[in-house]
């Protein structure tokens, strides 16, 4: 099957213009001012005129498997379902365990991964959890970096956070060093994902690290950084020396009540502050539970992480804080593709056909690719899940 989407307003996430765009497979073959097709063989042409095409969304961190539950055993969040993701124009999702290694494991984190891998969806995970020493799949994380294919990298390890294991300088800078040598020697980034609490210390360790060891600032993704207005200053500094920051979309009326910042408006308050915007990034969180906690870190409410939150800070970021498509767009995918050496989250010829067609008034999805084969059409879902 060929595809042909004609005139549409394409983003790689650079704005390219008017372009038509070919698929064929799994990849992008072409994209040019006019393509036209004269031929016997089976293709579906797409009026592109009222769209805007860009790649797939790249969410860089979610609980596939389900979270643990700071609210007890009956809190443990479910798992993600394919149409979470598709329906709002994800495409590739990293999978990650977080507070609970204990009820949550590395092998129904890959046996998930591998299942919405099977439904049509592109799936990554970390190794190891909020806490070091890690947890592994195999015998180390350098084992399940190098030869489980899914593995690009360790965490949310986490720092700055009461629910952590308040891990030392050399825990830490001992596990990144192990991850980016794994990651070395099997072609991939072994980038480092931090989970950043509330705490006083904020990214102090992450500096302590880079300052003190061969290690570089841009081994480590510390995300959530969006949580209060101290943490985003710090963010900038961090971004600054060399480092990246990720915002999370998936939030609470009482956090945003009491002092976190929505991920459209910290995003675009970096780029006013001239934070260059290879540097930010946004993901969901989607299915980690959301404890709320009061000053005294008592437990006080409860939500679930969104995958749908990705589009819907995407949109606030253009519509209502005046980012451009562009650099909203570079948040979602190339930046976070980049950061874990994934070869998604472009529009490009020769790559994965991981395309969102979006109307241009509403930016509201209508038609979804992965890998060539279309999820969504017309908001439709086109492809469920086996429990969906």
């Amino acid at each position: 099957m060929l595809t042909l989407i004609k005139h549409a307003e394409c983003y790689a996430p650079k704005k390219l213009g008017n372009k038509d765009v070919l698929i064929a497979g799994t990849k992008v073959i072409a994209i040019d001012d006019n393509i036209s097709l004269d031929c016997s063989i089976n293709h579906e042409v797409i009026d592109g005129n009222d769209f805007i095409l860009t790649p797939g969304f790249v969410d860089s961190l979610v609980h596939i498997s389900g979270g643990g539950g700071e609210a007890g055993f009956a809190s443990r969040t479910p798992e993600m379902q394919l149409t979470d993701a598709t329906q709002f124009g994800i495409t590739t999702v990293v999978g990650a365990l977080g507070t609970d290694n204990i009820s949550r494991t590395h092998t129904d984190l890959i046996a998930k991964a591998k299942g919405l891998k099977q439904e049509g969806l592109n799936v990554f995970c970390h190794t190891g959890s909020y806490h070091l020493p890690a947890t592994t799949l195999g015998h180390s994380i350098s084992h399940d970096i190098m030869y489980i294919d899914e593995f690009i990298g360790l965490g949310e390890v986490a720092i700055a956070d009461h629910r952590g294991r308040q891990i030392s300088l050399k825990q830490l800078a001992t596990a990144a060093a192990e991850a980016r040598t794994a990651g070395l020697l099997s072609g991939k980034r072994g980038t480092v994902s931090v989970h950043v609490g509330s705490g006083l210390t904020k990214l102090e360790l992450l500096h302590q690290v880079a300052d003190t060891t061969d290690i570089p600032l841009n081994q480590f993704y510390p995300t959530h950084m969006n949580r209060n207005a101290d943490l985003l200053t710090s963010g900038i500094e961090f971004c600054q020396a060399g480092g990246t920051i990720d915002f999370t979309t998936s939030t609470t009326e009482y956090d945003l009540a009491n002092g976190e910042l929505a991920a459209a408006e910290a995003l675009a308050y970096c780029l006013e502050k001239g934070v260059s915007s290879d540097l930010l990034t946004m993901s969901s969180d989607g299915h980690a539970s959301l404890p709320i906690y009061n000053v005294d870190n008592e437990l006080v409410g409860f939500d679930v992480g969104d995958e749908s939150s990705l589009l819907a800070s995407f949109k606030q970021a253009v519509t209502q804080f005046n980012v451009s498509i562009e650099h909203a767009l570079q948040a979602i995918t190339s930046n976070p593709a980049r950061i874990l050496g994934l070869r998604k989250g472009q529009l490009l010829v020769d790559h994965d056909a991981d395309l969102v067609l979006m109307h241009k008034k509403t930016l509201a999805v209508h038609s979804v690719w992965c890998n060539g084969k279309k999820m969504i059409e017309d908001g439709d879902i086109l492809v469920n899940g086996f429990f969906n």
